[in-house]
């Protein structure tokens, strides 16, 4: 293989080729040879040229058109041969020959693909796992559940090979396969519950997605016509509501819905939004980074800048928000329902505007001249004049809002003042001088005590407002009855304007003031109504209020029957809303943004299919003003396609890495040059095309892998091997693991006999949802009996911490997560120590053994260990947990077997 310093040389002039940067490339060689024959050891020099060579390649970038141009023509000129790996055709490479091959790993073509590489490198398989490490599992890899210490004594007792294939198409026909596999693509779609970005709020319609995802998992539904409902399902499901849904992956991502009134930060929002579903869905079904290209061609893939804008020009139409879904049927029976109470109300409403009509027109006429009217109330500062009266308390009462001319709910209030008559007056509203106000709070911040509080109102503070609540009444106590003159209050002290500052909410419109000694004789010292109205619409409401006793109780009959109307509407069964986007047709094409600015668009694109593949598989073009839904549909089925070389590689890589750890491909969401090349090139093709020969079923590729020796064989350590594959990437040994945060839980309530394994519908929350402007997640301290479900349906909001989940690397569904980190941490052994879930479960474990009632100790423990680790203690351990029982108890000794590494780790 020649020398390192060759080697080096060599990779030098790979990843430097261009004249210019020769010097780089010399430079960057000088330090390796002078370094490794000095005494820093290789794995510094490593690290330090990895860095070097990361920014030798951003180097290479900075030539900007040169390298631009570089990509470009690699992308026009290359032949199918040409090309970087994963976009040429899939080959049709044949298993190698089984002669030389051990007899058992000849009846698969798995496993004589392994066993070639493992003999080009002079290794050989581990033998067999022994059959309870392989029941747990395949049990975990399908099901994400332990299997049952029955099932597993079975199994053990009963070594007939067909044991083995009935056992994998048990858990195959599981419901519980779904939620497992489910919740590995939905780390690859970054689906998430909340909304992200500052505001965050939870999206209460999200989870149909979910539970479409665990169906078509369970139904084995073809995973080409699952991606093409992703796309597309509103446009080939349409009143198939379990088809239609999943098209709602388009926009189960975070969306910034704080809005801009700036335009240019407004198109630069929905350019960050529609980069988001072509980041996913390249990613997710073709394995490529077309992101990267939204700004410039790609830097190290033959990706040019219009392919992200013909990819871009499917979506242009799409936006985030709730759609109806519903069956033909459903939609029918509703409209049946409601289309007579919509012609009753519909009814109503006229008598009730005829009945109006000539109550306003008496009441204008008699109403008095607008000159002769009080200035209306303003935002800044209102004020009422009086004459000097005794009072003790003051009795504000808020008739009508700037957003409201009926009620009073929902105003704005920051201060209120109540002034003395006295030479020098004084506000003896003010906390500070005695007085206790007292009114409802519309609005109440969970995370903010007394954020809207109507305190804020005599605080002497500007700024802070009252959020008025029903009833809107603000009473002010005095500490002592005093003879006052006057009242002022304001919505917001500061501002310049009388009119409510837009974003802040509604300001008073209409009031009362009374007063009073003792509470219970009130007596009116000033309102609004000689005031002209702020709106047209409090005007109409002050005529209204003129109505004579019999046009009153015309009006009350007419309301009371729309009232009767109203509650047989909303006894109709409403069809589902789901957050699964909206479509509309874009207003113009799609055009290129140079550098990824929207201020700056440039050359129309049409839609069609990505330049890079057009040597591979036919392409498609559309009109640049193609329908929305055809536009998604094409790229759809351009995606689907059995022509296309890299969806079936991504999907066939998918399955293997959660059956083994590591993909094929170790970068599962990037085949470009920055992406892993594959390991077994030829398995991988071979693979992908028996998936498409398969029909595009995943359970019939899990039994092609779970039925191979490779799959089967021991997780045992040996050194020789591992010295020349420390990561078995050649698999000569199965790769062992620790579970993931979501087996973790499940496997402690399985084992506690709590878990819940009631399907689908609305998720459980572990978290306390705190919502105002923003929202907050606070993690719950005791999680009740509510939770005990599947984490699968835990309702994942984004940016918040879930203790045990967050703790054992539940990822940031900000971001898709095709591949996720496994960390051992010191919060891991304290969280599972310590937290309350836990010691709850080893109580629930301790009751489920019956350790408090009179038996055999040592069967007990027994008992115990095989609900855990599904195999009988020995003797050591069973006299040691006898001990520690006797010592401290019995949840003391569960409690540690929840701890145990043994519980969460398989081989």
């Amino acid at each position: 293989m020649g020398s390192p310093d060759l080697k080096f040389s060599a990779l030098c002039a790979l990843l430097f080729p261009d004249s210019r940067v020769r010097g780089l490339r010399s430079t960057i060689s000088s330090i390796y040879s002078e370094r490794m024959k000095s005494d820093w050891n290789r794995l510094e020099v490593s690290i330090r040229l990895c860095a070097i060579l990361h920014a030798g390649l951003f180097v290479v970038s900075s030539f900007g058109a040169g390298a631009q141009d570089t990509v470009r023509k690699s992308a026009e000129s290359s032949g199918p041969d040409e090309l970087w790996w994963s976009l040429r055709p899939l080959s049709h490479t044949e298993p190698p020959s089984p002669e030389g091959i051990p007899e058992d790993w000849t009846h698969h073509q798995i496993d004589r693909f392994v066993f070639e590489k493992l003999a080009l490198q002079g290794l050989r398989p581990n033998p067999p796992a022994e059959r309870r490490a392989l029941i747990r599992r395949v049990s975990y890899d399908l099901t994400g559940l332990p299997p049952t210490p029955e099932a597993v004594a079975a199994f053990v007792r009963d070594p007939e090979p067909r044991t083995y294939e009935r056992l994998v198409e048990r858990l195959l026909a599981s419901p519980h396969y779904g939620e497992r596999w489910g919740r590995h693509w939905l780390d690859v779609v970054r689906f998430g519950e909340s909304r992200g970005f500052e505001r965050n709020e939870i999206i209460p319609n999200a989870w149909p997605f979910r539970d479409y995802v665990i169906r078509s998992f369970n139904e084995d539904k073809p995973f080409n016509e699952f991606i093409v409902e992703h796309l597309a399902g509103d446009v080939i499901g349409k009143g198939k509501p379990d088809v239609e849904v999943g098209s709602a992956f388009l926009t189960i991502g975070p969306y910034d819905d704080v809005g801009n009134q700036d335009a240019v930060a407004a198109l630069n929002i929905r350019a960050a939004t529609v980069d988001d579903m072509v980041t996913a869905t390249s990613a997710a079904f073709l394995g490529l980074t077309v992101n990267c290209a939204r700004c410039h061609d790609h830097k190290f893939d033959p990706i040019p800048t219009e392919d992200y804008y013909r990819l871009k020009s499917a979506f242009d139409g799409v936006s985030h928000g709730p759609r109806v879904i519903g069956s033909v049927h459903e939609r029918e029976a509703f409209e049946l329902a409601m289309n007579p109470l919509k012609e009753r109300k519909s009814e109503l409403v006229e008598a009730k505007k005829n009945l109006e009509k000539g109550i306003i027109d008496r009441a204008s006429a008699a109403a008095p001249a607008p000159e002769s009217m009080r200035a209306p109330p303003s935002a800044q500062f209102t004020e009422e004049r009086f004459r000097p009266v005794q009072a003790g308390l003051v009795r504000f009462t808020v008739r009508a809002h700037s957003g409201n001319p009926s009620s009073g709910v929902g105003a704005r209030l920051d201060e209120f003042e109540v002034w003395t008559g006295d030479p020098v007056p004084r506000n003896v509203a003010l906390a500070s001088a005695g007085a206790t106000v007292v009114g409802a709070a519309g609005n109440v911040a969970k995370d903010f005590e007394g954020a809207y509080s109507v305190d804020l109102v005599n605080d002497g503070k500007y700024g802070a407002r009252w959020f008025v609540g029903n009833p809107p009444v603000l009473t002010v106590s005095l500490a002592r009855a005093e003879s006052i003159a006057r009242v002022a209050f304001s919505f917001d002290r500061a501002t310049k304007s009388d009119a409510p500052i837009e974003g802040l909410g509604p300001m008073v419109a209409e009031y009362e003031i009374d007063v009073s000694i003792d509470g219970e004789h009130w007596s009116r010292v000033a309102d609004s109504y000689d005031r002209k109205p702020i709106s047209k619409a409090l005007e109409r409401e002050r005529y209204l209020r003129a109505a004579s006793e019999e046009e009153r109780a015309k009006l009350n009959d007419v309301d009371s029957r729309m009232a009767a109307v109203d509650r047989e509407i909303r006894a109709v069964p409403s069809l589902a809303t789901v957050w699964a986007g909206q479509f509309t047709q874009p207003k113009e094409p799609t055009k290129v943004f140079r550098g990824g600015d929207p201020m700056k668009a440039e050359s129309v694109v049409k839609p069609a299919s990505l330049d890079v593949l057009g040597k591979t598989m036919p392409s498609y073009q559309l009109a640049a003003d193609a329908s929305e839904s055809e536009r998604r549909l094409a790229l759809a089925k351009w995606i689907a396609s059995d022509e296309n070389p890299l969806t079936a590689r991504v999907a066939v890589n998918r399955v293997w890495q959660h059956h083994f750890g590591t993909g094929i491909v170790e970068t599962p969401s990037d085949f470009g040059s920055l992406g892993g090349r594959p390991s077994h090139p030829e398995l991988l093709d071979w693979l992908a095309r028996r998936l498409q020969s398969l029909g595009w079923s995943l359970k019939a590729l899990h039994r092609e892998i779970l039925l191979s020796q490779t799959y089967r064989q021991s997780s045992h350590y040996r050194r020789e091997a591992a010295d020349m594959d420390s990561d078995a990437r050649l698999l000569w040994r199965f790769p062992p693991r620790r579970m993931s945060a979501e087996e973790v839980r499940d496997t402690i309530l399985f084992v506690a006999g709590k878990l819940d394994r009631g399907e689908g519908g609305p998720g459980f929350k572990l978290y306390e949802y705190k919502q105002d402007n923003v929202a907050t997640y606070v993690p719950l301290d005791r999680p009740g009996p509510e939770t005990y479900r599947r984490s699968v349906y835990h309702q994942n909001a984004r940016a918040s911490v879930v203790d045990i989940l967050s703790d054992f690397d539940l990822p940031d569904n900000a971001f898709a997560a095709p591949k996720r980190a496994a960390t051992t941490t010191p919060l891991q052994t304290l969280t599972m120590l310590n937290h309350r879930f836990v010691l709850d479960m080893a109580r629930a474990l301790s009751d489920r053994i019956s350790f408090d009632q009179a038996g055999d100790l040592d069967e007990q423990v027994r008992r115990a260990y095989r609900l855990a680790f599904q195999r009988d203690p020995d003797e050591m351990e069973t006299a040691a947990s006898a001990a520690l029982i006797r010592s401290h108890g019995s949840a003391a000794f569960c409690r540690a077997l929840l701890n145990a590494n043994e519980l969460i780790y398989l081989e």
